[in-house]
């Protein structure tokens, strides 16, 4: 479920398929869609996310492309174990931002955010 936290961040509560590709196809499309300057931060909270398809793998890989390329962050939180343990074995641990959960992902983008010049 997508809830806009606040005018500049959006949470992705996220579960199993077939709702974590149907999420992450919202996200991506809203990401995709919106006006420059007017994408939000994302904060996925996979909890309830149990395994992780490579279909699901690339779908994060480009919601990250795309938040990069607006100059925007992406934050996954509460991260399985299993699923933590699919994303070291592909070397994807080392392109995620992961948070413990939702708060401290909450937090640190918008610590990330007051600390730019422009405070955007």
């Amino acid at each position: 479920m997508l809830t806009d936290w606040s005018e500049d961040i959006v949470v992705v509560e996220l579960a199993d398929d077939p709702q974590l590709s149907d999420e992450l196809t919202a996200i991506i499309d809203r990401v995709a869609e919106s006006e420059t300057g007017a994408t939000p931060h994302v904060v996925l909270n996979m909890s309830l996310v149990g395994y992780i398809k490579s279909s699901n793998l690339a779908q994060l890989i480009r919601l990250r492309k795309l938040l990069t390329e607006a100059g925007r962050a992406l934050r996954l939180c509460s991260v399985d174990d299993r699923v933590w343990s699919v994303m070291m074995v592909t070397g994807l641990d080392k392109l995620f931002e992961v948070s413990p959960d939702p708060m401290t992902a909450l937090a640190s983008i918008q610590l990330d955010s007051s600390a730019e010049p422009n405070g955007a």
